[in-house]
């Protein structure tokens, strides 16, 4: 069985709607389990800045599925829930990215595990190392600002009949 990470973000309408189906549609993938749900956290946007805030969380999933194929069930969960790409790191219904794969360096024109900016953006650290403390060496260097809790994961889970 593989473990990974995933982020998932959404700034977008009802952001903790998209949230919550991008969750289930992984959770009920043949191939994929939840196993645990991160809090969420409110965000101020990275690159582009004009923009809505986003919600984040972090799932901690069990998986069949390679690492490629894990990002294409990914991917068509965005494409399920409306992602249309117009602008880089733009607006979105929502956003899934691996961040990590077992202990997997997978470097791909498509898919680079661990995700090659997670030590820079807060917004996935800070969610991260609440549910895998320890997993990542760069909590030294976290500069939490832009952050703010914004739901229990107790709630979430609960919410999303996920534990």
């Amino acid at each position: 069985m593989n473990v990974s990470f995933i982020s998932i973000g959404s700034n977008i309408g009802d952001r903790l709607h998209h949230l919550t189906d991008a969750v289930r549609a992984l959770h009920e993938h043949k191939e994929v389990t939840v196993t645990v749900v991160s809090s969420i956290y409110e965000t101020t946007p990275v690159g582009f800045i004009d923009q809505a805030d986003f919600l984040n969380l972090v799932v901690k999933v069990e998986t069949t599925l390679s690492a490629h194929d894990l990002l294409g069930s990914c991917q068509e969960i965005e494409n399920d829930l409306g992602r249309i790409r117009e602008v880089r790191w733009g607006p979105r219904t929502v956003d899934l990215d691996i961040l990590l794969y077992n202990n997997d360096n997978v470097e791909s024109e498509n898919l680079i595990v661990p995700h090659p900016r997670m030590g820079e953006r807060a917004f996935v650290l800070v969610p991260l190392l609440e549910i895998a403390p320890g997993i990542v060496q760069l909590e030294s260097a976290l500069d939490d600002s832009g952050v703010v809790y914004w739901k229990s994961a107790e709630e979430v889970g609960r919410f999303l009949n996920v534990k």
